[in-house]
């Protein structure tokens, strides 16, 4: 399996680690209505369950380029560059946005965008 396949593999587990993170040590967490638990917190746990929820919106747009390129042929070696950089970027959005960095947090996301859209500009370009 190539890296893009992988990179789809971990933005798929991306909202999981992070809602885990929302929840992680918390006693009064109530799994019967999570998201309205997740609703009322505060702070670090608040971050991680709006970048949870954020992963989830990225997901379906990021995984549709990587198959749309690999469908058209594009460059491999391109579509696992992009795939990477873009789970890089998420990775340190992530980290931004648990520690409250919201402009660099927007940076990142935007990159992360960027080389989706360019995932499907080299499928128009290169397909068959």
């Amino acid at each position: 399996m190539n890296l893009s396949y992988w990179c789809v593999l971990a933005a798929g587990v991306m909202p999981a680690v992070t809602v885990a993170i929302a929840k992680w040590g918390k006693r009064d967490f109530d799994n019967s209505e999570p998201r309205r638990w997740l609703e009322k917190q505060e702070g670090v746990r608040r971050r991680a369950d709006a970048a949870h929820r954020n992963h989830f919106e990225a997901f379906p747009f990021f995984a549709a380029g990587v198959l749309v390129a690999q469908q058209l042929n594009a460059p491999q070696d391109t579509i696992n560059m992009l795939a990477g950089v873009f789970i890089v970027a998420r990775i340190v959005y992530t980290v931004l946005y648990l520690t409250n960095h919201a402009t660099l947090r927007s940076l990142s996301w935007a990159v992360g965008y960027l080389c989706v859209i360019t995932l499907f500009l080299i499928a128009a370009f290169h397909g068959a």
